[in-house]
């Protein structure tokens, strides 16, 4: 069967995978897969979402992922040969993005619902909704201290967040065209945007001004990332190329030809010395940078040093560097693979199948797939990513090791009075989200009506002023 990549996270490796580096990739097969290339080349497929899925993000640690699906939901994952993963369920449309806070303890999800939703992930419940966009948000990020989120809509506008007071900040807005994604610079004091119209910009949030704005591509950017230096920016576009831009200079550096069709995504690894790109060809290309390589545990820890309690508002508390003055624009180079680089693939690697089992959460359920007698196991499960990286491996592996020892969900002995009333809860909530979903469709129309009707009215107050 066929496939198109759609989006991709990068880390600099799943632990419980092995320690060499890893790439996650989300395809239209439905399916998940991790790749890992040391010792040797191997691939490992998740099962189970039920539709396309459109983005996936591995948590700060690498050690759990997120990925969002057509089909409404958001799975996490524990990537290991388990295939243990929880489902949230609370969007009323196709979510289109995910995207883990520096610390690891929020999630949010962007969606076709016109919401963007925010998750703890400590107890994996839900916490609130932003709902200002008034068409489908297709991209959502935590700034590096997780107190602002950026989120682009087909809308055509940009929205600046704050996550305290849950209000609308700031706000961005094209008359040509709509974001596909947008994302903060590492300082946290600038978003990038890949545009429809063929554009790459980036915004001062500080001064709530366009600072640079690129047309390198000629079709629609895909996707941005920024390099943890935060000096270049690369970008992926459906022109089928790479473009790599020097922020700094405000120039165009690289243009990347290796795919051969649209390129739908492209990503940085933590520490700047890799970055990997998919596209509607099938392939997944992974790419050494001469750029200068960042530490990134020391990226991350940089980040936390920022999140306290008692911190001021990200937007006063940053002062605006000054200006830099563009020189005349030098000439760019243009590196294609498959004439000047060696082809180093080898076979396709193999690829085990691991499918899904875990819980389910919905806006205001919480079902967990662990006994409650051992707290710290079952926390473990939920959000391995809070527990500290100098944790004994020794004891995270007896753990997984006493997983494995645990009862199945069929050994268990549950009432049946308990199962037939969770099922009832169940179909009430599917209900509710239905009638939700139609409710949200009669508003826009509403809108819509609306916004003719003031419309005839001032061409009507225009014309009579004309004839008076």
């Amino acid at each position: 069967m066929l496939t198109v990549l759609t989006l991709l996270a990068l880390a600099d490796g799943a632990e419980r995978l092995g320690p060499a580096p890893a790439t996650g990739t989300a395809s239209w097969d439905t399916f998940l897969m991790l790749w890992n290339f040391k010792p040797q080349a191997r691939a490992f497929r998740y099962v189970g979402h039920k539709d396309v899925i459109t983005s996936v993000q591995f948590s700060p640690l690498g050690n759990l992922l997120a990925s969002a699906s057509r089909d409404r939901t958001v799975r996490l994952w524990i990537p290991d040969k388990r295939g243990k993963s929880s489902e949230f369920k609370a969007h009323t449309a196709p979510v289109r993005s995910v995207d883990f806070s520096a610390d690891g303890q929020y999630l949010a999800t962007a969606s076709e619902d016109k919401s963007i939703k925010v998750w703890n992930m400590y107890r994996q419940r839900f916490l609130y909704s932003l709902c200002r966009h008034t068409h489908w948000v297709r991209c959502a990020k935590f700034s590096p201290d997780g107190r602002l989120i950026v989120s682009c809509s087909e809308d055509k506008t940009i929205k600046i967040w704050d996550t305290t007071s849950k209000q609308c900040v700031s706000n961005f807005s094209d008359s040509v065209g709509f974001s596909n994604f947008v994302d903060f610079s590492p300082n946290g004091t600038c978003i990038a945007s890949a545009g429809s119209d063929h554009t790459v910009k980036i915004w001062d949030i500080r001064l709530n001004k366009l600072l640079q704005h690129y047309q390198v591509h000629s079709g629609g950017v895909n996707c941005v990332s920024f390099h943890p230096s935060g000096n270049y920016l690369i970008t992926a576009s459906s022109d089928g190329t790479l473009k790599i831009l020097d922020l700094l200079e405000g120039r165009l550096i690289y243009t990347l030809q290796g795919h051969s069709g649209p390129v739908f995504t492209v990503s940085f690894s933590k520490g700047g010395e890799l970055f990997s790109s998919g596209g509607a060809d099938m392939q997944i290309l992974l790419w050494r940078t001469n750029f200068d390589e960042l530490n990134s545990k020391d990226v991350l820890k940089r980040n936390l040093k920022r999140l306290h309690f008692d911190s001021p508002p990200h937007l006063l508390d940053i002062y605006p560097r000054t200006p830099h003055c563009h020189e005349g624009k030098i000439e760019t180079v243009e590196i294609n693979p498959k004439l000047e680089v060696t082809d180093l693939r080898t076979s396709t690697p193999p690829v085990v199948d691991i499918l899904s089992f875990g819980s389910t959460t919905t806006t205001d359920t919480v079902v967990r797939t662990l006994p409650d007698k051992d707290e710290e196991l079952c926390k473990y499960f939920l959000n391995p990513s809070l527990m500290s990286s100098e944790y004994p491996r020794t004891t995270l592996k007896k753990k997984s090791e006493d997983m494995s020892d645990l009862p199945s969900e069929s050994q268990r002995s549950i009432p049946l009075a308990v199962t037939e009333a969770l099922e009832h809860i169940m179909e009430q909530l599917n209900v509710l989200t239905q009638t939700v979903s139609i409710l949200e469709q009669r508003l826009t129309l509403t809108e819509d009506k609306l916004k003719d009707c003031l419309e005839n009215q001032q061409r009507l107050c225009n014309a009579m002023q004309q004839k008076m």
